[in-house]
């Protein structure tokens, strides 16, 4: 690996810490906050795809659990893990990983629409489905009660996708250097 594919990961690593800075929004008795950090796992895997993405959120992921307080309302450790907000944190690295390969798969136009697409798919679907998953293993709640519980944050992750889907356009077309593997 290159220096310049480490600067970026570790880069990307800092910018999903960036996004905890915002505070944390808190919804219903759920215990899940809305932040900015998810966008972060979309943003890392749509620049810089899918191995330096999923790198950037396994590096980002294991100074959270080595007790940084890097999450939204400087939260940190193992025990965040075990909450349940744990199901979506841990659903980051694949969602980095698959917007990645979705965006960058060879009959992938990189137009909007398909960034955008990855971003939904990878960044919101498969982290709402870890998320769930965790949810019902750690709770008392069945799945359809787990599912129902999640749709406040529906709207704002699809604007975090837009946002993120936008933001990677912009970073491709002014820093395409950093779109190659």
């Amino acid at each position: 690996m290159k220096t310049k594919d480490l600067v970026y990961i570790a880069l990307f690593a800092g910018i999903i810490a960036v996004l905890g800075i915002f505070p944390p929004i808190n919804v219903g008795v759920l215990g899940v906050p809305i932040t900015l950090q998810s966008m972060g796992p979309m943003l890392a895997g749509a620049v810089l795809g899918a191995r330096r993405g999923g790198l950037a959120v396994l590096i980002f992921l294991a100074l959270v659990a080595l007790g940084m307080p890097l999450l939204s309302g400087g939260r940190g450790g193992l025990g965040v893990f075990m909450g349940p907000s744990g199901g979506f944190l841990l659903g980051f690295f694949p969602a980095a990983v698959v917007v990645g390969a979705l965006i960058d798969c060879p009959k992938a136009s990189k137009s909007f629409g398909s960034i955008l697409a990855g971003c939904v798919i990878g960044g919101v679907l498969l982290v709402y489905i870890s998320g769930i998953f965790w949810l019902v293993a750690s709770t008392d709640m069945d799945i359809n009660k787990a599912t129902v519980s999640v749709t406040p944050y529906i709207f704002g992750d699809f604007l975090k996708a837009l946002a993120a889907a936008g933001i990677t356009m912009v970073m491709r077309r002014v820093y395409p250097e950093m779109a190659k593997a």
